[in-house]
C-alpha cells in the first residue's frame, strides 16, 4: 500500500471505526477481491464489537498489497460519506504525517535489543507479512519449522518464537533498527513500530 494511503487510514482510524460496520458488506467485498484471506475474515469476525472489527481490518489492510486501498474505497458503497471524505483529503494533498520519513524513533530506542513484551506486541500488529519479516531477518527454514512445530495451534506463538530466536542468534546486532529495516522491506509502515512503543 502506498505510504500516503497508509497514513490516511492511520489518521482517520478512530473516525472510520466509529462510522463503519465492516462485516456486512466491506469484509465480504474485500474477500471477494482477494484482499483478505479466510484467516483474515475469521480474525476480524472473532472481534467482540463492531469497533474492534473495524480496527482489526484497518490493522490488516496496509500489508495487503497495492490494490488494498482502492478496493477498500470501492467497498464503501454503503458508506459514501466516508468514501467522499477520504477522497477529498487525497485530492487536497497529504498532510505532513503521511510520509513514513516523518515517523521518528529516538536513536536510543533504535539501538536497543527488543524485549519479549515488545516482540509480542509487534506480532499482534503484524498481518501476513510476518513470513517476509522472518526471512529478511535471516531465520532459517529449519528454525522456522522448529518454531511452528512447537506452537502448532498458535501462529502468534510461532512468530514470536521465531523473533526470539533471531534475537538470541543476533545478540547485540538484533536491534530495533534492524527489525525496522526488515519491516519496511516487507511493506510494513514504520508507524507500526511507533504504535508498539507507545
Amino acid at each position: 500500500m502506498d505510504p500516503v494511503h497508509r497514513a490516511l487510514l492511520r489518521t482517520h482510524r478512530l473516525y472510520l471505526s466509529g462510522q463503519l460496520l465492516v462485516t456486512d458488506t466491506i469484509v465480504p467485498f474485500l474477500y471477494q477481491e482477494d484482499i483478505l484471506s479466510d484467516r483474515h475474515v475469521e480474525d476480524i469476525e472473532a472481534q467482540t464489537t463492531s469497533t474492534l472489527r473495524c480496527l482489526r481490518l484497518l490493522d490488516l489492510l496496509p500489508a495487503r498489497g497495492p490494490r488494498a486501498f482502492h478496493c477498500f474505497l470501492r467497498s464503501l458503497e454503503d458508506f459514501s460519506w466516508v468514501r467522499d471524505k477520504l477522497l477529498l483529503e487525497l485530492q487536497t494533498g497529504p498532510g505532513p504525517e503521511a510520509s513514513s520519513a516523518d515517523v521518528q524513533l529516538p536513536d536510543s530506542v533504535l539501538q536497543k535489543v527488543p524485549s519479549d513484551r515488545f516482540l509480542s506486541r509487534l506480532v499482534s500488529r503484524l498481518g501476513s507479512e510476518w513470513e517476509a519479516v522472518l526471512m529478511d531477518l535471516g531465520l532459517s527454514a529449519e528454525d522456522w519449522f522448529r518454531c511452528s512445530s512447537d506452537h502448532r495451534l498458535s501462529t502468534h506463538g510461532a512468530v514470536l518464537a521465531g523473533l526470539v530466536r533471531w534475537r538470541q542468534f543476533g545478540g547485540k546486532t538484533a536491534t530495533v533498527q534492524r527489525l525496522l529495516r526488515s519491516l519496511q522491506d516487507a511493506g510494513v509502515h514504520p508507524s507500526v513500530l511507533e504504535d508498539v512503543l507507545l
